[in-house]
């Protein structure tokens, strides 16, 4: 049996990282596939903004409204979050169940608008 670590690793390996300047959002966002995982589709995204790696992120899930599910994000950043997983959701959940792939999901992806 792997490591939790090993086993966290896999995960983010097999997750697409979407920057700042794809998303509209301030923070990188990571999202994956269905997998093995027993929940339903989720995002990571980065608690502090930029392009980042993986380190200290919240989990969103997408449906059916986002909510966080673990970490914390500002008032500011979760209402963008939110509103880009709405923006998005048809496309979040056709990668999760490996209905189109990661090309596809960038082509489909919708940036949030410019804020004032």
């Amino acid at each position: 049996m792997p490591h939790e670590a090993e086993t966290e690793a896999e995960d983010l390996f097999g997750m697409a990282n979407l920057f700042p300047a794809t998303t509209g959002l301030p923070m990188t966002v990571w999202v994956s596939l269905r997998g093995n995982a027993r929940h339903d589709v989720r995002i990571n995204v980065h608690m502090t903004h930029g392009n980042q790696i993986p380190a200290s992120t919240a989990v969103v899930a997408v449906r059916p409204s986002p909510p966080i599910i673990a970490g914390r994000l500002s008032q500011d950043d979760e209402r963008a979050v939110f509103h880009w997983v709405l923006l998005n959701e048809a496309a979040l959940v056709a990668y999760w169940d490996g209905q189109i792939d990661t090309i596809q999901l960038g082509s489909r992806l919708r940036r949030l608008p410019a804020g004032p």
